[in-house]
């Protein structure tokens, strides 16, 4: 971002990366369990326990088999909050079109059973429509809000960007709704003639990072094509400007849209990055474990840039942009702080690891 201080960091600041498990094949989100062990989802259709020594588990059963492929797949994982007591689980992925022709997000929720060997009680809660032929952008990542609904972001599919602008689709959006698949009343869009109602927010792109801010409030990220990856808080009924405004271009270059990077009507960004770091999953540091500087960072994993980025904020206001890892190598899928107040990180890959940050 112009004008942004881009700070390397200090040798003696550094962290230190430690492998808890490998052999992951593509890892896409992890959820933490009782007693020290992970769950995490692997694209190609795989939800497997990780114990506490990193051995592997065998794959849980009970789930729907994806439409695998591209970047298509089982995806974000979310753990309820009140999962000690009901072993209530959500996970989106990739949903095949009934007739075989497309597929599209789709959010579930099921139960872990006691010896975490299967899922109980399968039910579909929301199914992005209309179903596209399409392996790219899918969105797919899950928060639950303060009050207990669910925000499930929703990529436009790449080749069908303009609908992001519209309200009677599902493609470039971000929903919210009830644990059981409801449309909360207060909803932006609830009594809009021609506008679908559990829509929350729209013309998003393909935001593969969300999380919820120690304040409670909505954080995400989005993909932007060549150029203009951004971070936005959506707000009820807000449009975010894809693809009529974008600090982006056409791959190869040329403009998009409007060739514009602001339009009355449409939201700013917070932040964004040119040229593209690819960012995926999202989270804000709440622990004291590496030293209260970085306590409130919000933290995001790179793809394209193979980074974990580091932001300190004022408010809503970027400060300072530090990225790590940098000699890592590897594409950052994931980031989330585990129960012991540490950062873990997925990396993707054939052979992808699940990795915890150490203090320095």
């Amino acid at each position: 971002m112009a004008g942004l201080l881009l700070a390397g960091l200090a040798c003696a600041q550094a962290p230190r990366v430690e492998t808890v498990a490998t052999g992951l094949q593509h890892p896409w989100a992890l959820a933490f369990l009782p007693e020290g062990r992970f769950l995490v989802t692997e694209r190609p259709g795989r939800l497997r326990v990780i114990e506490a020594d990193g051995r592997l588990g065998p794959a849980v059963q009970g789930l729907p088999e994806p439409d695998a492929g591209g970047q298509g797949g089982l995806l974000d994982l979310l753990l309820d909050a009140d999962f000690e007591r009901n072993r209530l689980l959500y996970f989106c992925f990739s949903e095949p079109a009934p007739d075989g022709r497309g597929n599209g997000t789709a959010l579930a929720r099921a139960t872990l059973s006691a010896d975490r060997s299967r899922l109980e009680g399968l039910r579909i809660l929301f199914s992005q429509q209309p179903k596209v032929a399409s392996r790219l952008h899918f969105g797919c990542r899950i928060v639950q809000g303060q009050g207990g609904h669910l925000f499930l972001t929703l990529g436009e599919r790449f080749r069908r960007a303009e609908d992001a602008q519209r309200l009677d689709n599902h493609l470039g959006k971000i929903v919210r709704i009830h644990k059981d698949g409801s449309v909360p009343r207060d909803n932006p869009f609830v009594n809009r003639p021609g506008a679908l109602p559990e829509i929350w927010s729209y013309g998003h792109r393909n935001p593969q990072g969300a999380t919820l801010a120690p304040d409670g409030r909505l954080w995400v990220h989005e993909h932007g094509p060549q150029g203009g990856d951004e971070i936005n808080l959506p707000q009820a009924g807000r449009n975010y400007g894809w693809p009529v405004i974008t600090y982006g271009e056409q791959y190869g270059g040329g403009k998009i849209g409007e060739g514009l990077s602001a339009k009355p009507g449409m939201e700013q960004p917070l932040h964004h990055w040119t040229p593209s770091i690819a960012p995926s999953g999202m989270a804000f540091l709440t622990s004291e474990r590496y030293g209260p500087g970085w306590r409130g960072n919000l933290f995001l994993g790179a793809l394209r840039a193979e980074l974990l980025v580091r932001l300190e904020l004022e408010g809503e206001r970027v400060r300072h942009e530090h990225r790590l890892l940098t000699d890592l190598g590897e594409r950052i899928r994931d980031v989330r702080q585990g129960p012991d107040g540490l950062l873990y990180l997925l990396t993707d890959s054939p052979r992808g690891r699940l990795l915890r940050l150490q203090p320095p």
